[in-house]
């Protein structure tokens, strides 16, 4: 595969990655939890499970990832994961639901975090923040396009159909991965100032541990807006058809793909990190409880707009911090701890979310949990030392 070519090809299979693993979000509000009977409760617990697998086995993943090859490796995770995303079409009630749900993240432990260290081999630090922002641009794209395309899909089929057909791409590109992406470049980028960090070091380290608990608070407002924004756009337009809702849900997402590529790059010409990860992240956080406040619907979805585009811009420029001082296997134990200790949140927001809203009957409680929590974490980030310092 030509080097020009890497980066898209990369991007076509987050885009696909992410569709899979929130799809759950738009199936839930367009009859899954009515036929499958399944309460906020049992919705939010189903959607979150999928990071616990994560938890166990991101670690190991990106190990083998390092030892064994990025080709051999990711296509091993793509076909894994294809075959459980298929088979999310033909479950039957909410406990199968759960279980193919956590077999969904083992499946997939390692994609994201292997992908972030793949780059490091083809991409110096200096413009590390673009190019992560390019390739995680697919979150965005992703969730603004995938709920236009599984809306379209749940109306002319049925929910199931949908996870059938957007499960079995990642089948299909296994193949290509295996046998055309290049493990690494012929010639390496410049390395990291601190790659003599051990790996027990990079497991250990309470400067690891902080990152990942921005990484927490960022990956908080993130899902509990891929997870619960369908729904939220159901209450606040009940007239609209699966294909408005669609529409409307794609909105945030389209903003927060522009500011992702533009404060990415900002933070590239200029630098700066740190608060180029904690002041998106501090508007974000202001934004999103507001956001049920707001009786009028388009208020409304100005301020989880705000949300969407604050949490996007920190995402990338957040992966520049870690990289900047982690190479080789510290690196891949590094990024893959921070990455499952960070999406932990994915089970814990969609879980929060929908218990509170059972126990208060509106959304409000879990919003300003999510706003809580953002704002904490880019506390934390700001007082992180700066990439390179010696610790």
């Amino acid at each position: 595969m030509p080097r020009k070519l890497i980066l898209p090809y990369l991007c076509v299979l987050y885009f696909i990655n992410y569709l899979d693993r929130v799809n759950i979000g738009f199936a839930g509000p367009n009859g899954m939890s009515e036929e499958l009977k399944l309460s906020a409760t049992v919705f939010g617990f189903a959607s979150g499970v999928f990071f616990i697998g994560y938890l166990l086995l991101e670690v190991p993943s990106n190990l083998a990832l390092h030892k064994f090859g990025a080709r051999k490796w990711i296509a091993r995770i793509m076909i894994t994961w294809g075959i459980v995303a298929t088979a999310m079409a033909f479950v039957p009630n909410g406990t199968v639901l759960v279980v193919l749900r956590f077999l969904l993240g083992v499946a997939e432990a390692g994609f994201f975090p292997g992908i972030i260290l793949y780059l490091t081999y083809w991409y110096p630090q200096k413009d590390r923040a673009r190019i992560v922002a390019l390739f995680m641009v697919a979150i965005p794209i992703s969730t603004a396009l995938g709920a236009t395309f599984s809306g379209l899909l749940i109306q002319w089929t049925d929910w199931r159909t949908m996870f059938l057909i957007e499960g079995l791409p990642a089948i299909g590109l296994a193949f290509v991965t295996w046998f055309w992406l290049p493990d690494k470049p012929e010639e390496a980028v410049e390395q990291p100032a601190e790659e003599h960090w051990p790996l027990k070091k990079a497991l250990t380290h309470p400067r690891i541990l902080a990152l990942s608990f921005v990484y927490f608070g960022i990956v908080y407002g993130l899902y509990t807006l891929g997870f619960f924004l369908p729904t939220i756009i159901k209450g606040l337009a009940p007239g609209a058809g699966v294909i408005e809702r669609g529409l409307i849900n794609a909105i945030p997402y389209v903003l927060g793909a522009v500011a992702m590529i533009l404060w990415a790059r900002h933070g590239d010409r200029t630098g700066e990190r740190k608060w180029h990860v904690a002041a998106p992240m501090l508007l974000g956080g202001a934004a999103i409880p507001v956001a049920l406040y707001l009786e009028n619907p388009i208020a409304a979805m100005v301020a989880v707009s705000v949300c969407a585009i604050g949490v996007c811009a920190a995402l990338p420029t957040f992966w520049a911090l870690p990289t900047s001082f982690l190479g080789g296997a510290a690196a891949a134990g590094g990024i893959a701890l921070i990455n499952s200790l960070g999406n932990l949140s994915g089970f814990v927001a969609p879980y929060v979310t929908g218990w509170l809203r059972d126990i208060t009957g509106t959304q409000k409680a879990g919003l300003w949990v999510v706003g809580i929590t953002m704002i904490t974490a880019a506390v934390v980030a700001l007082v992180q030392r700066a990439g390179t310092e010696k610790v």
